[in-house]
């Protein structure tokens, strides 16, 4: 990280930015172009170049009247993100980005390569209101809602990348800053954007979308209403109430019992299978009673319909949290299985250019 210049920011004054294209409905765009003096066959010639070329500046839109591009850019196309430093790792596999928004607002996104699909970890928020404790993003407190369009363009950042290397993004997972349903109605309508097929949306697959939460058990509930088929993901942490209200405060409105609850909804209303995460901390929740807690308490609420991901803790500088050793891992795995839940070590990318989304923002703000 020595690598890039300190860059300096303006004390920000938070907000949400100026209405853009991805935030409007069809109807919207259409009257918003009328209003510009363009008929509404428009609409849909710019929501294909920004949905199907990932093209986010009319300037180069050549089939839009050249004397109207300057106007449609103007009232419809804000810059919405701009990169303030991009880091890879894994041999160029991983690449982390931190963007400023309108307002001098942080926020992270991270690409992850792999044989076969590409990943892309966005956020929802900047900052987070859930303070966990040993979560880098947690500790800084929520500055505020991302808007459709940031959410939305993060996506269509990382589908222009992938596609001037000649592959495609396949994979989204709302895993990035912030919590997701606190966002909700944002988010849901970012979920519909990325996986309708353009020109309204970008085609990524449903089932290839992944929304996290640390279990505010009735927007959890909310979304298995919605007609969607993504994969709900929860970060549970930890099998007991107890612990869980240190480690994920919600935890006090929401008990361990209630978030099953509405897991087992989810899998009910969708058909999918849900993500357990877990988090695995030293001497703080690997021990072998909670692995053998867990898995009951999983397979009772969820039977077959769960997953549990373990994830090794990315410590955060100067934090007292650190991850457990692999034999303490591998010994956790082992009694979650035994009991009849699948569970799995999650693979940990890109952990030498600070990927637990919010250490590059806080490093930024520290500079």
């Amino acid at each position: 990280m020595s690598d890039f210049p300190q860059i300096q920011l303006l004390a920000p004054k938070r907000g949400m930015p100026p209405k853009h294209f991805a935030d409007l409905s069809k109807d919207e765009r259409i009257d918003a172009l009328k209003e510009l003096g363009l008929p509404k066959f428009r609409a849909d010639q710019i929501a294909r170049h920004y949905y199907g070329k990932f093209e986010a500046d009319p300037l180069t839109m050549t089939d839009l009247p050249e004397a109207q591009r300057q106007t449609v850019k103007d009232a419809l196309f804000p810059t919405l993100l701009t990169p303030v430093r991009t880091v890879e790792t894994d041999e160029g596999d991983t690449t982390k980005t931190l963007w400023r928004l309108h307002d001098g607002t942080l926020l992270e996104s991270v690409l992850m390569r792999y044989p076969g699909r590409a990943t892309l970890c966005i956020s929802s928020q900047a900052g987070c209101g859930m303070a966990c404790p040993f979560c880098a993003t947690g500790q800084g407190g929520l500055d505020r809602n991302l808007s459709v369009a940031e959410i939305v363009d993060q996506v269509r950042a990382a589908a222009a990348m992938m596609a001037a290397e000649g592959s495609r993004l396949s994979n989204i997972v709302f895993m990035g800053m912030g919590e997701p349903l606190a966002n909700y109605k944002r988010v849901v309508n970012a979920v519909r954007q990325i996986t309708q097929p353009s020109p309204d949306g970008f085609g990524i697959s449903q089932r290839n979308v992944t929304v996290s939460t640390v279990g505010l058990a009735p927007q959890i509930r909310m979304l298995a209403d919605e007609g969607l088929s993504c994969t709900l993901a929860v970060s549970l942490h930890t099998p007991d109430d107890e612990l869980r209200d240190e480690l994920v405060p919600v935890n006090n409105r929401f008990e361990v019992s209630e978030v099953l609850d509405a897991a087992r909804y989810y899998a009910d209303q969708t058909g999918r299978r849900v993500s357990i995460e877990y988090a695995l901390i030293r001497d703080m929740n690997d021990h072998d009673w909670r692995a053998d807690l867990l898995g009951k308490k999983l397979h009772s609420a969820l039977g077959s319909r769960v997953h549990v991901n373990v994830i090794p803790l990315n410590p955060t500088p100067g934090s007292k949290w650190d991850a457990s050793p692999k034999a303490r891992q591998d010994e956790f795995v082992r009694r979650v299985a035994a009991q009849g839940v699948p569970c799995t070590v999650r693979d940990t990318k890109g952990q030498e250019i600070a990927a637990a989304c919010g250490q590059l923002a806080a490093d930024e703000d520290a500079s």
